[in-house]
């Protein structure tokens, strides 16, 4: 039986990445739909910082953080998963309207968990969930199939989605370029299997984008956000999509005109993680873990903090020094 009380970073208001604090809590009781998780690891994502800044409206303090996490059952009420199983769970308000993955147990609706069956070390597996799925969802919205011969733009390269991308498009065989505002990122995109890094100096890429490919790419997936969809509306050639499933810039385009600022014949169409969410991602999640295992993809992680060190994982995500994803464990 596991313990009556545990550890966990809570968000006690909104502010800076010292509103972390690091609690004693009860172990959250069983009910009804609702299952535990002995939580192994949990990615960090940007949504938990503007969460921590106060930019989420729903949210109110003190809170468990965590939008995503992997772990075992320790006590289960799921009709089909005992006590045991090795579990993923992401979205579904994680670390918003209910606590999340930055404890060391986390009481969850059943209708997130995902069953995972893997070798992969917790720190590995906890990498995948959140930053692959966003990643697969991302290329089926923009209608990229294996073995396709195309050209993948990817905007906001280095960030944990971003690498999963590369690394995706990669396997299927894609031409790829993608972008980054720091000269020393640039191996780490060509490790995720990147055929050219293009410099964002927070201009238009027309330039370096055509040096490349004169018609420009075939997609463009927009992890930056509002202040670039424009310019990758622009790029993408002629009958081409944009995906936007990022906010590094925030979300809001202001003035947008859809009829002046699309191009005749671009399209654009987006993806949130938590239509992944569960049961709608088990599978992916699955065949994502089966090719990590192989080799096929890379977990893309940047660094490991432990639970006592989550302040100086949020100043480091902050501060923009990862390449790929950060992960907290227990």
């Amino acid at each position: 039986m596991y313990e009556k009380t545990m550890r966990a970073a809570v968000c006690a208001r909104a502010g800076d990445p010292a509103a972390l604090e690091i609690r004693e809590l009860p172990i959250p009781a069983v009910r009804e739909g609702w299952s535990l998780v002995q939580v192994k690891g949990a990615g960090l994502n940007r949504s938990e910082l503007r969460t921590r800044q106060g930019h989420s409206p729903n949210v109110t303090f003190p809170r468990v953080l965590g939008i995503e996490c992997v772990g075992i059952l320790a006590a289960s009420t799921h009709p089909t998963l005992p006590e045991g199983t090795t579990v993923a769970a992401v979205m579904g308000e994680m670390g918003r309207e209910f606590d999340g993955g930055y404890a060391e147990y986390a009481l969850l609706p059943n209708a997130l968990l995902m069953p995972v069956s893997t070798t992969l070390p917790w720190d590995v597996l906890a990498a995948l969930p959140e930053t692959y799925l966003t990643a697969q969802g991302a290329l089926d919205a923009l209608g990229i199939v294996p073995d396709t011969k195309a050209r993948l733009l990817i905007r906001g390269g280095t960030s944990s989605v971003g690498m999963a991308a590369a690394s995706i498009a990669s396997g299927y065989g894609l031409e790829t370029a993608a972008t980054t505002r720091r000269h020393s990122k640039i191996d780490a995109l060509a490790a995720a299997g990147v055929d050219c890094v293009l410099a964002d100096n927070g201009g238009s890429l027309a330039a370096s984008v055509h040096a490349v490919w004169p018609e420009g790419p075939d997609y463009v997936l927009d992890l930056v956000g509002a202040s670039t969809i424009l310019d990758s509306l622009r790029l993408v050639c002629r009958g081409g999509t944009v995906c936007m499933s990022g906010s590094l810039s925030g979300w809001v385009i202001p003035d947008f005109e859809p009829i002046a600022m699309i191009p005749s014949g671009t399209k654009l169409t987006a993806f949130h993680s938590d239509d992944y969410k569960g049961s709608a991602g088990t599978t992916v999640l699955q065949r994502v873990v089966h090719q990590v295992e192989a080799g096929v993809y890379r977990p893309n992680v940047d660094h490991v903090f432990g639970l006592d060190d989550i302040v100086a994982a949020h100043r480091y995500m902050e501060n923009n020094q990862a390449t790929g994803k950060l992960v907290v464990v227990p």
